[in-house]
C-alpha cells in the first residue's frame, strides 16, 4: 500500500464526515474525494504498510558491517503496473528491501491515507486495490524455501483467498527449517478472523507480535486483564511472544514466563509505526543470534522510541547505524548464555 500521510485538524475530518481515530476501508471514489480535499495540504507519500516499515528498519539495521554480515531482506506482495506500483517498488529498492513480486498487469496499487490530528490521533482510510490478492505461485514457493524468517502481516487475514496462500507459505517455511512470525495487526481483524489466526498461531507460528489490546483479543481476555497475563498465556502456544504496551513498556514471553522491558525515554512526536519498529528489533536480535531476552527487548524498545520521537514511520539510516553499533558493542562484550528463568533462551 502506498501511504499518503498528512496533518489535518478536526474541522477537516468533520467536513468529510470521518470519525477520528478509526480505520476504514474505502472505495475508489471515496479515496479520490479525500485526496482532492487534501490538495493544498502538506502531505508525504511513502511505500507503506506495517510489514514494510519493519522490513525497512531491519534492512537498515542489518545493512552496516558494524552489526555483522549484511542480511538479505525481501518482501512479497501485490502492486499494480500503475505509477504508484512503480513508486512502491523503487522506494523499497532504495531502502535495500528487495520487492520480489512482479506487478499485476492493469492492476491498481492500494493506498492508505493517514490523517493525523494535532493531538496525535490517526484516522486511516484504506483502499485495497490489487493488494487484496496474494497468490501462492512457484516464485513465492522458491523464495520461501530460502528464507530464515517468514513474516506474515496480520492484515492479510482480512482476505479469504489470501489465507490459503498464508497457510501454504507457512507450511513450506516450516518444512524448510525457517521460523514463522505473525503480526497481530488489528483488534477488529482478530475478532473477525479469530479461527484463522489461531490456525496459524497454534500450528505454524514461532513468533507473534502484538500490542496489549491485540494480545488480549487473541486470548479472549477482558480489557481488565494485564498484558503480562496475555503474554504468558500466548507463550504456551507460540514459542516467542512480543507484546507492546505503549509508554508503559513491553513484554517478551517464552514457555509460560514473561520478561518486562521498560520503555525507552523519548518525547513522542508521532506514534505511527512504533510497533513495526519494535518488531524489527526483535527480528534483528534473533537473526544476530542473541539469546538475551531483556537485551533483545531493550534494543527493540530503543528502536521504537527513536521512531516515536520523529515524524514518519521509517527508522532513519543514521539512527539505524547508531543503534546497530551500540547493540554490537554491548553484546560482543557479553558471553552470558542461560535459560528462560534468567531472561535468556538457550535455543529457539
Amino acid at each position: 500500500m502506498v501511504d499518503f500521510s498528512g496533518v489535518v485538524d478536526d474541522e477537516f475530518l468533520d467536513k468529510l464526515e470521518l470519525e477520528k481515530g478509526t480505520r476504514k476501508v474505502v472505495n475508489h471514489e471515496e479515496r479520490g474525494r479525500v485526496l482532492q480535499a487534501m490538495d493544498g495540504c502538506s502531505y508525504k507519500a511513502a511505500a507503506g504498510g506495517s510489514l514494510s516499515n519493519s522490513l525497512v528498519a531491519l534492512a537498515r539495521l542489518a545493512g552496516t558491517p558494524i552489526g555483522g554480515p549484511a542480511l538479505n531482506v525481501a518482501m512479497v506482495g501485490s502492486v499494480g503496473s500503475d505509477p504508484l506500483g512503480g513508486f512502491y517498488r523503487a522506494k523499497l529498492h532504495r531502502a535495500n528491501v528487495h520487492f520480489l513480486s512482479e506487478p499485476i498487469k492493469d492492476g491498481t496499487t492500494g493506498t492508505v491515507i493517514v490523517l493525523t490530528t494535532p493531538d496525535a490521533h490517526r484516522t486511516m482510510l484504506a483502499y485495497q486495490g490489487t493488494s487484496s490478492a496474494v497468490n501462492y505461485d512457484p516464485s513465492l514457493a522458491s523464495i520461501v524455501s530460502k528464507t530464515n524468517i517468514l513474516v506474515v502481516e496480520g492484515y492479510l487475514f482480512e482476505l479469504p483467498d489470501t489465507i490459503k496462500t498464508i497457510i501454504k507459505a507457512c507450511e513450506e517455511a516450516r518444512r524448510c527449517g525457517a521460523l514463522v512470525a505473525v503480526t497481530a495487526s488489528d483488534v477488529s481483524c482478530i475478532e473477525r478472523h479469530y479461527d484463522d489466526f489461531w490456525e496459524i498461531l497454534g500450528n505454524l507460528a514461532d513468533i507473534v507480535f502484538a500490542n496489549s489490546d491485540e494480545a488480549r483479543a487473541l486470548c479472549h481476555f477482558a480489557s481488565k486483564e494485564s498484558p503480562i497475563s496475555a503474554t504468558r498465556y500466548l507463550s504456551h502456544f507460540v514459542p516467542l511472544v512480543s507484546v507492546t504496551d505503549g509508554p508503559r513498556g513491553s513484554y517478551i514471553g517464552v514457555k509460560g514466563e514473561a520478561v518486562y522491558i521498560p520503555p525507552s525515554p523519548c518525547v513522542p512526536v508521532d506514534t505511527c509505526g512504533a510497533g513495526d519498529a519494535y518488531a524489527s528489533g526483535i527480528l534483528y536480535g534473533i537473526l544476530r543470534g542473541l539469546s538475551d531476552l531483556r537485551g533483545m527487548g531493550t534494543l527493540a524498545s530503543r528502536i521504537a522510541a527513536t521512531v516515536v520521537g520523529q515524524q514518519g514511520t521509517r527508522l532513519r539510516v543514521q539512527d539505524a547505524v547508531d543503534l546497530a553499533e551500540s547493540f554490537t558493542f554491548h553484546y560482543d562484550s557479553s558471553t552470558v548464555r542461560s535459560d528462560v528463568s534468567s531472561d535468556h533462551i538457550s535455543s529457539f
